[in-house]
């Protein structure tokens, strides 16, 4: 079935009024070509954390779309990010993870490049180009735009795209939860050495979706609460501050961001945690009295799961990571995932935290091995010519309105569902999808802006 996309919402395939998407758009082989034009070569995209190259000449081999890009620290300490191809035949210039170098050099033919990207040693270059050959117009490919936010690395190939402060709007107070430090500092986190990589057979958007806010699938991970894998014991998590609070989805559909947030009562006692390890449990209690002191009525908002448009998802509670869901295919996504701690944390507390998040998430993570049988099974399961006729419903909360949300003077951005009663809702899905049908709608970053 060939389907051009910009004919992919008059031919019905993601209807948000109705909330009904077709599973066209997860497994036919056109749109996904198109998406890496439409979307990923647009779009503001993770690269990895500057705790990853700390040093002039370190370097980390990231993925943008389908694109290998190289992070890179130059000899003068600024970051870079280039795509990781020669200019001569196209052949990675890196093909190690990570590492440290003076310079890139291609195996194939021998040109290299420094760790500013450019072109400084050519074979037989006099005797073979002469005169002819322009150093300077042939150097490693660069991304358009880069930005260091709190440490996290992020770009894009589009120069007309907005800055990254626009891109992500007022998204900003719930990626902070993430990278912000427990007891309420700006900054101040860090990533633990090394990262999890490992692939799922399915589309990419059975992952960004579901940690966008589906709150829905609880079922699905009844037997590892009954293990008990959470820190002090019991459960999946720590689950008193959110047992208490008020469940939250918060969506920006102009920008197809989301997030589930929590916010406990105006008056809620301190929550005890990590019962099984005391030194953990004193430094949270700490952490949490500084939260409160710091942060004024905000201490309260607590982040759970969410997904940055188009295939980031922070979880910025226990546990703290940040997932990339690189496309391989319309049928296949490798998952990278990196985890978060304070920075200053005692060591103690990294490894009890390690320890966790391990156990959680991830290839080995019992909580991820529920969600990566549903993806793929669903995804499978789609495939065929029977059922790609019939569409995925996504109706749930349709109809029921969103709101500006205030209470004891704190105020949040974003289009918030109070779904404290409700359980769940769809509101957060179908803005990812409100934004993703813009994109590949759009022919440029004009039609994109939000108003």
């Amino acid at each position: 079935m060939t389907l051009d996309a910009k004919s992919v919402g008059l031919n019905g395939l993601v209807d948000i009024d109705r909330g009904i998407i077709s599973r066209e758009i997860f497994v036919n082989e056109e749109i996904y070509r198109q998406e890496q034009e439409q979307v990923f070569a647009r779009a503001w995209l993770f690269i990895g954390h500057a705790s990853q190259i700390p040093r002039p000449g370190d370097f980390f081999v990231s993925s943008m779309g389908e694109e290998s890009v190289i992070l890179c620290r130059d000899r003068a300490g600024r970051i870079r990010v280039f795509l990781n191809s020669c200019r001569h035949r196209g052949m990675k210039v890196c093909r190690y993870d990570e590492g440290n170098t003076v310079e890139f050099q291609c195996p194939y033919h021998g040109w290299s490049y420094a760790t500013d990207g450019a072109l400084v040693g050519v074979p037989f270059a006099k005797d073979a180009y002469g005169a002819q050959l322009d150093r300077g117009r042939w150097g490693l490919v660069e991304v358009a735009r880069m930005e260091n936010y709190k440490g996290t690395i992020w770009a894009t190939w589009d120069a007309s795209a907005p800055p990254f402060a626009e891109y992500i709007g007022g998204y900003k107070l719930y990626l902070d939860l993430l990278l912000d430090a427990w007891d309420g500092r700006e900054g101040g986190t860090g990533a633990i050495g090394g990262i999890q990589k490992w692939s799922i057979p399915c589309n990419r958007r059975f992952p960004a979706e579901n940690f966008s806010g589906d709150r829905y699938h609880g079922v699905s991970h009844r037997s590892v609460d009954m293990v008990g894998i959470g820190p002090s014991g019991k459960g999946r998590r720590d689950m008193q501050e959110r047992n208490e609070a008020r469940w939250l989805d918060v969506s920006f559909p102009e920008l197809g961001h989301s997030m589930i947030a929590f916010l406990r009562k105006h008056d809620s006692p301190l929550a005890p945690a990590y019962q099984d390890a005391p030194v953990a449990a004193d430094y949270f209690r700490r952490c949490e009295e500084e939260r409160r002191r710091r942060r004024g009525e905000y201490w309260r908002l607590f982040g759970g799961p969410g997904t940055m448009f188009p295939n980031v998802s922070p979880l910025a509670r226990q546990p703290r990571t940040l997932a990339v869901w690189h496309p391989r295919g319309p049928h296949q996504t490798e998952v990278w995932r990196w985890y978060f701690v304070d920075a200053d944390a005692p060591a103690e507390v990294k490894d009890f935290l390690r320890h966790y998040y391990i156990r959680y998430s991830g290839p080995s993570g019992l909580t991820e091995q529920d969600d990566m049988e549903n993806w793929n099974y669903a995804h499978k399961a789609s495939r065929g010519t029977i059922a790609r006729q019939y569409p995925y419903n996504y109706e749930m909360g349709l109809g029921r309105g969103t709101r500006a949300f205030e209470d004891h003077g704190l105020k949040l951005p974003g289009a918030i569902t109070d779904v404290t009663e409700a359980n769940a809702s769809e509101h957060n899905q179908r803005g990812f999808y409100t934004r993703w049908r813009q994109f590949m709608e759009a022919d440029s970053w004009t039609g994109l802006t939000a108003p």
